[in-house]
């Protein structure tokens, strides 16, 4: 795994979760996150235009971008071959996992449970996903395994947003945060990234308060 890519992630402490449409759109977007002050993405792929707007993205070379919601090996490829720094994956699968390994590219599984934790660990990862947080016990949730698996690092997603935030930031085990409402999809589809960049600066500022609180 790539540690420095870790390190990238831990120093944003936010992930903007994207959904692109259309990868015509990736470049605006790619330059609201700059703007804003947060060069970060997960681009999933839940849509056809996810592996290009990777491909437009990491192109541009001032953004850090990583694939999510990787659920096969041919997806791993395809994002790699994009330009995916990282792959985010919603579950933990060992081909995924290995197929990460291979390329030498970092890869953040779901895990929510200890017997997930424990056979991440087993394939030599230290920072998982917690996905999806809010319904998975939220931020206690992440404490509770944080005691037994003290070096384990967590990336939580799913159900938090600016009025949440700070319980999953104050956890010394959470690495970074990931979240889609600096990046609404009804934005990005209808190119209001003017609208995304201010989201995107609220955000980041939020993270600060919180951090240095």
């Amino acid at each position: 795994m790539n540690t420095s890519t870790l390190e990238a992630l831990a120093s944003h402490r936010l992930v903007p979760v994207v959904v692109l449409d259309d990868a015509t759109g990736a470049d605006g977007l790619a330059t609201a996150l700059v703007d804003g002050g947060l060069p970060v993405a997960e681009v999933t792929f839940r849509t056809a235009a996810a592996e290009e707007s990777i491909r437009v993205m990491a192109a541009r070379g001032d953004v850090l971008v990583g694939a999510g919601t990787v659920l096969t090996v041919d997806q791993v490829d395809r994002a790699v071959r994009a330009g995916a720094s990282y792959i985010v994956s919603p579950g933990l699968s060992r081909a995924v996992v290995e197929r990460c390994g291979e390329h030498g590219v970092t890869v953040l599984p779901g895990a929510v449970t200890a017997s997930e934790v424990q056979a991440a660990l087993e394939l030599g990862l230290s920072t998982v996903k917690f996905f999806p947080a809010g319904t998975s016990g939220g931020a206690k949730a992440i404490a509770a395994l944080a005691a037994p698996f003290g070096g384990v690092g967590f990336v939580p997603t799913g159900g938090i947003g600016p009025a949440n935030l700070h319980e999953y930031l104050a956890l010394p085990s959470v690495r970074a945060v990931g979240g889609s409402w600096m990046v609404p999809r009804d934005l990005v589809k209808a190119r209001e990234f003017e609208r995304v960049r201010g989201l995107v600066a609220e955000a980041v500022a939020l993270t600060r308060q919180e951090v240095s609180a």
